[in-house]
C-alpha cells in the first residue's frame, strides 16, 4: 500500500465469472500470486457469477453451450438439477481449487488514469493502483429494454428475462414473450405449459441449428462477432449468430403451434399489443427476452469508446489502451470464448509488464 493508502497491484481483475475466472487461472500459472500480484473483485454475493440468478426451471441440461472452465472439468452434474445450483457449486470448487481469493461482495465504481502510468480502480473495499486490468464484467447487470409507443400505458406487467421467476408466475395468464434468443425459447415453452395463451414476438424470423453446440461451433460464432468489434461497433452476443438449436423439445413445439411467431408488433395499448394491419393481441403479462448490454460504464473515464459506440479491440486488447484487456466482451462472451480471451489477454499483459521491467525489450 502506498503513501496515499492506495493498494499497489500488477493486474486487477473485475469479475468472477466465466471470463473472470479463466483470466485469474491464466494469472496463476504465469507466477502472478492472488492478493499480491493481482485481485480478483466480485460484485456478485457468492461463486457463480450470472449463472447464480437463473431462474430455477433453467436446469443444466437446458444450458445453451456451457463450456468447463480451463484446468478443471465439470463431471457428474445432474441434467434435472438447477443450473445455478450446478454451476455455482462448480465455480465454488474452482476457485477453491486454485486458490484464487476472490473478493466479495465488491463495487468497482471508476477506472481512471492514475499516477506513474498506472490505472485508478476505485471499489467500495478501497482504491487499487494497477497496471493493467482485465475488465470481466459480462452482460447480466444490464438488461436490455427495448422502447415502443404506448409502453407506459400497459396495465398488465412488464418484467425482463433479468426477473424472470420460472412458469408458475404466469398460470392462467395470457403472455407475450418478446425476443428471438435462447431465453425467449425457453420461456416461451416453460410458461406455455401453464399459461392461458402464449404469443410470440421476434424483430427478425428465428433462425433454428441442427446438430451439437460443440467447440468448432463455439469458435465459428466467436469469429462472427469479431469483426464489429474490430471496427469499434457495439459488439452483438454470441448466441445471436449461433441459431437456436432444435432439439426433441423444439421440435415438440413448434408442432404444437407454441414457437409460431409474429412480427414484432407496432404500438402497445393498455391491454395488449397491436399490429399496423388491424391485428391485436390482449395480454395480462410482456415478458422482455431481448438480451443484455455490456457492463462497462466503470471504464467511461478512460474514453475508450469509439464514434460507432463500442470498445475497439486488437484481440482483448482495448486498442486506446494497452494496459485494458476486456473478456467476455464481444467475440469473448460465450464460455469456450472467456476461456480463449482469458489466456490471451494474460500473456499480452506479462509481455507489457516484462517490457516495463526491463525496457530494453521494447527496443528488440
Amino acid at each position: 500500500m502506498n503513501d496515499f493508502g492506495v493498494r499497489d497491484v500488477d493486474v486487477v481483475v473485475i469479475g468472477a465469472g466465466q471470463a473472470g475466472l479463466s483470466g485469474a487461472y491464466h494469472l496463476r500459472r504465469a507466477g502472478f500470486e492472488p492478493d499480491r500480484d493481482f485481485v480478483v473483485l466480485d460484485h456478485a454475493p457468492k461463486p457463480g457469477g450470472a449463472w447464480q440468478f437463473r431462474w430455477p426451471s433453467l436446469t443444466y441440461g437446458k444450458v445453451h453451450g456451457m463450456h468447463a472452465l480451463p484446468g478443471m472439468e465439470l463431471t457428474g452434474a445432474a441434467a434435472e438439477r438447477p443450473s445455478s445450483e450446478v454451476i455455482g457449486a462448480y465455480f465454488t470448487a474452482y476457485e477453491d481449487a486454485f486458490g484464487l481469493r476472490v473478493h466479495r461482495p465488491v463495487d468497482v465504481r471508476t477506472v481512471r488514469e492514475g499516477a506513474d502510468g498506472r490505472l485508478l480502480v476505485a471499489t467500495s473495499e478501497g482504491a487499487y493502483a494497477t497496471r493493467a486490468l482485465i475488465n470481466a464484467t459480462g452482460t447480466w447487470d444490464r438488461p436490455f429494454w427495448p422502447r415502443h409507443p404506448g409502453q407506459e400505458t400497459f396495465q398488465g406487467r412488464q418484467l425482463h428475462t433479468a426477473d424472470y421467476p420460472g412458469p408458475e408466475a404466469f398460470a392462467g395468464q395470457r403472455v407475450i414473450v418478446v425476443g428471438g434468443g435462447a431465453s425467449g425459447t425457453q420461456h416461451l415453452m416453460e410458461i406455455a405449459e401453464v399459461a392461458a395463451d402464449t404469443t410470440w414476438v421476434t424483430r427478425r424470423p428465428p433462425v433454428f441449428r441442427e446438430g451439437p453446440f460443440d467447440e468448432d461451433a463455439g469458435r465459428e460464432a466467436v469469429g462472427k462477432v469479431e469483426e464489429r468489434v474490430r471496427l469499434g461497433l457495439p459488439p452483438r452476443s454470441v448466441v445471436s449468430v449461433t441459431g437456436l438449436p432444435l432439439n426433441d423439445a423444439v421440435r415438440a413445439a413448434r408442432a404444437r403451434g407454441v414457437l409460431d411467431r409474429l412480427p414484432m408488433f407496432d404500438r402497445i395499448t393498455e391491454h395488449g399489443v397491436v399490429w399496423d394491419d388491424g391485428r391485436a393481441v390482449e395480454a395480462d403479462v410482456i415478458l422482455w427476452a431481448t438480451g443484455f448490454r455490456p457492463v462497462i460504464g466503470h471504464l467511461a473515464p478512460l474514453r475508450l469508446r469509439e464514434p460507432g459506440g463500442g470498445i475497439r479491440l486488437d484481440g482483448t486488447k482495448a486498442v486506446r489502451d494497452e494496459r485494458v484487456h476486456l473478456v467476455g466482451y464481444g467475440p469473448s462472451a460465450s464460455t469456450i470464448g472467456a476461456n480463449r480471451a482469458g489466456r490471451s489477454a494474460v500473456r499480452e499483459i506479462k509481455r507489457l509488464l516484462d517490457r516495463e521491467r526491463s525496457p530494453e525489450l521494447s527496443l528488440r
